[in-house]
């Protein structure tokens, strides 16, 4: 994002995951947009960032989203709890920000901050989520 790059937009996950979106939950107001952050829901009333994901597969990269929107969010001065939400499994997580956290966001920061200062990025590492992302042939091209 940094650099401006932007994901293949019909990945075949990616469209998966947009029909998901979609069709998930429609009583709900979808899609709030902040300064560089995109919520699927957000329920005003009970001050909840919702993220729909596909699966749970990949919990972890969900639930530090989700603590991203909630970062910004205290950073606004609005105390929010997170939630991530997978359909398709009929799963719930709940998702809070504590200062682990915080702290852990902040390092992540910091290690971005080092990689788009870079002339040129680091070399590609193969992990799991490699074959599932839309941005694989910037990194294996």
């Amino acid at each position: 994002m940094a650099r401006h790059l932007e994901p293949y937009h019909h990945d075949p996950l990616l469209e998966l995951g947009r029909a998901i979106h979609e069709t998930s939950y429609e009583s709900l107001s979808k899609e709030i947009k902040l300064e560089g952050v995109k919520f699927d829901i957000y329920l005003k009333g009970k001050r909840t960032v919702c993220e729909i994901k596909t699966s749970s597969k990949f919990l972890e990269a969900a639930t530090f989203q989700v603590k991203y929107y909630l970062y910004r969010l205290r950073d606004m001065g609005i105390k929010a709890r997170g939630v991530v939400l997978v359909p398709r499994e009929k799963k719930r997580y709940k998702i809070s920000l504590d200062e682990d956290s915080i702290k852990e966001l902040e390092e992540a920061f910091n290690d971005i901050r080092n990689i788009v200062s870079m002339e040129v990025p680091p070399p590609p590492k193969r992990i799991p989520f490699c074959r599932r992302c839309a941005y694989r042939d910037f990194c294996w091209v």
